[in-house]
């Protein structure tokens, strides 16, 4: 794989929606083809800057073809976020899938930068041109191919370029998962996008993965609900806790009304669905104290980014929302309504990243799991979730 052109291609192809798979709107720009994760009327309906980045951010979206080329070269704008006093992030990664199986990975050139104030949160965009990133040295024989775009960089897709002809590749016949969660789900410290544990536990089962999980932006917001419930699915799970923790949006009281009413709204376009509920995932800081949850600004300087939680335990008796207290109640809740509900599961997050992973894969920022904690995520949720006595297995 190179991010040079060592010759051009002759066959060009341009992206077009039928080539994209996990996403659930397209918007044409004046360079391509930008891929959404959230339908335009829940964009509309979106309060703020942090969740219009996160869904524009095509975690879990992929190109998929078929064709003979043995070179492909994907033309495409990115834009990437730089944190003004953090570590420098490097170039999101796309991989490359050859018949399901990995077969290269690379970043592309070019494009934009958003210079983000933690301090602040105001932004710069700083413009670049449209760039590209190719792969050489494919099995010279007709194949489907995936290029799984980065997690966390908006891309717009301009163009296929290949030394050979190009079709949409056929429907798989896999079951579609359609999964929400917050930026664990999104991808938050993966290595790459078939490597988020929502993506390797897709790739594990089997199955056709909707990426909806939206760095701190899984927030019960009913236009979320309807989007899923709008959205064809086979099988569908919601990750909820952790961002209503670290935001500090709501107490108890509001907390399980609002979940009957997000499982509610799901329920009206899949009545009989397999539905997983999944509670957070360990994360010490805030197993018993609330939040909001900040950047520690003090570690900045030294090009370390690190969250605190700013509540007080005490809080929680008087209704302040904890992971204890949400993994309590979501088991009560899922308890109530699988009477009726026989499709209705719940798993305890902590089977996905628990105590003696904490002790073994610490949360490096104390918020969000490294590229190894994601790939145990991944390799659990597939058997807890897709094996043959998992969750999704009455499906």
């Amino acid at each position: 794989m190179s991010t040079d052109t060592p010759a051009p291609l002759p066959f060009t192809t341009p992206v077009t929606p039928a080539l994209l798979r996990g996403a659930l709107a397209v918007e044409r720009t004046d360079t391509g083809l930008l891929p959404h994760r959230l339908p335009a009327a829940a964009r509309a309906q979106a309060p703020d800057g942090q969740i219009a980045l996160a869904e524009a951010q095509p975690s879990g979206v992929r190109l998929a073809f078929r064709t003979r080329a043995t070179a492909v070269e994907l033309q495409a704008r990115r834009t990437r976020t730089a944190y003004q006093g953090a570590p420098s992030r490097s170039g999101g990664v796309y991989d490359l899938l050859v018949d399901g199986v990995l077969a290269a990975r690379g970043s592309a050139s070019g494009g934009n930068v958003l210079d983000v104030d933690m301090t602040t949160g105001a932004t710069h965009l700083r413009a670049g041109p449209v760039g590209s990133v190719r792969f050489d040295a494919l099995a010279d024989r007709e194949k489907d191919v995936e290029i799984w775009l980065p997690y966390d960089e908006r891309t717009e897709l301009v163009a296929l370029h290949t030394d050979a002809p190009v079709t949409p590749a056929p429907a798989s016949g896999r079951k579609v998962w359609l999964h929400h969660g917050s930026s664990i789900s999104h991808g938050s410290d993966a290595a790459s996008p078939t490597t988020t544990w929502p993506a390797r536990a897709a790739l594990l089962g089997g199955v056709e993965l909707v990426n909806l999980g939206l760095g701190g932006s899984a927030l019960l917001d009913p236009f979320t609900a309807r989007a899923m419930r709008d959205t064809p699915a086979d099988l569908i799970s919601v990750k909820i806790g952790i961002n209503l923790v670290n935001a500090d949006v709501m107490r108890v009281r509001a907390f399980a009304p609002a979940v009957h009413g997000f499982l509610d709204t799901i329920r009206e376009g899949h009545p009989d669905t397999p539905l997983l509920v999944v509670s957070p995932v360990l994360c010490p800081i805030h197993e018993d104290t609330p939040g909001p949850s900040v950047p520690d600004f003090g570690r900045l300087g030294e090009g370390r980014v690190r969250f605190a939680a700013m509540g007080d335990p005490e809080d929680s008796a008087t209704g302040k929302l904890t992971l204890r207290v949400i993994r309590d109640e979501l088991a009560r809740l899922v308890a109530q309504r699988s009477a009726g509900d026989p499709r209705l599961r719940y798993l305890d997050g902590r089977e996905l990243y628990g105590e003696a992973d904490a002790e073994e894969f610490p949360l490096p920022d104390a918020l969000h799991p490294d590229a190894a904690t994601h790939l145990r995520m991944g390799d659990r949720f597939a058997a807890l979730a897709f094996g043959t006595r998992g969750a999704f297995a009455f499906s």
